[in-house]
């Protein structure tokens, strides 16, 4: 029998991985990368834009992943910096009109996506589920930060 760390580990990764396909797909159509699916689903959400910081806490990744994302998105017409003065680096992020076009099709095959992958499950199950990951992720955050204890 496969053991809890094993299953919950496998199962975790074939989610990211089949994630990553589907957005990898979806935003080919655009010359973009898969993960920048996440930057137009969480601007679309603040019309008066985000920070860096902001944007890389929202979606879970690292400067350096935001700032090339930001870098490739305003080359290509997605988003626009927009600053109080000189100061570029708490310059707002912000989606242009094709940025948001982008993103209401983003959002749109994103709902798509989640009814058929949670094709079969109920509503009930679909709340102990995500009460459940939420606490999941919860105890995780918490071990990562204060590391596991020694003898348990």
């Amino acid at each position: 029998m496969i053991n809890r760390f094993e299953r919950f580990s496998t199962d975790i990764m074939e989610v990211f991985r089949y994630w990553h396909k589907i957005a990898a797909d979806e935003m080919e159509k655009f010359g973009l990368k898969g993960a920048y699916c996440t930057y137009f689903s969480v601007l679309s959400r603040f019309e008066a834009g985000l920070t860096a910081t902001q944007l890389c806490e929202l979606c879970c990744k690292d400067k350096a992943d935001v700032s090339r994302a930001v870098s490739d998105l305003e080359k290509k017409g997605y988003i626009k910096k927009e600053t109080n003065g000189s100061n570029l680096y708490r310059a707002k992020i912000c989606l242009t009109e094709e940025g948001n076009r982008v993103a209401a099709y983003v959002q749109n095959r994103a709902n798509l996506a989640v009814s058929l992958a949670g094709d079969g499950v109920s509503e009930q199950d679909r709340a102990i589920f995500y009460s459940t990951l939420e606490a999941i992720v919860k105890n995780l955050e918490k071990i990562s930060s204060q590391g596991l204890p020694e003898n348990e």
